[in-house]
C-alpha cells in the first residue's frame, strides 16, 4: 500500500467523523482504529485478489499437464480397435480442448 493510499484513507475516516469540518473533536482512538481497520481491509483484499490469480493459474496448469498426457495415451495405446487414423485426431482433439 503506497502512502498515498493511507492518506486518501485517513481522509476518509476523517470526513466521515468530522463531517467535512477542518478539525473536530471526535477524539483520537476511534478514528484511528477506523483507520487501521481500514488499511487492514485494503490489504487484505489485495492479498486475496493475488492468491487467487495465482491459484487459478495453478489449476490452469494442472489442467493442460492433465490435457496432454489424455493425449499422449490417446498416441501411445495400441490398440487393434484404436488404429492410428482414430487415435491421432482423438489426441488432437484433446489437446485443442480449451
Amino acid at each position: 500500500m503506497t502512502q498515498d493510499e493511507i492518506i486518501e484513507i485517513y481522509k476518509e475516516v476523517k470526513n466521515k467523523l468530522c463531517d467535512g469540518k477542518e478539525w473536530c473533536w471526535a477524539g483520537v482512538g476511534e478514528p484511528l482504529q477506523m483507520f487501521a481497520k481500514l488499511v487492514a481491509e485494503h490489504e487484505r483484499d489485495k492479498l486475496i485478489d493475488a492468491a487467487m490469480k495465482a491459484a487459478e493459474k495453478g489449476i490452469d496448469t494442472a489442467i493442460a499437464l492433465e490435457r496432454e498426457a489424455c493425449a499422449n495415451i490417446c498416441e501411445t495405446l495400441e490398440l487393434p480397435e484404436w488404429p492410428d487414423k482414430v487415435r491421432q485426431p482423438l489426441a488432437q482433439a484433446i489437446r485443442a480442448r480449451q
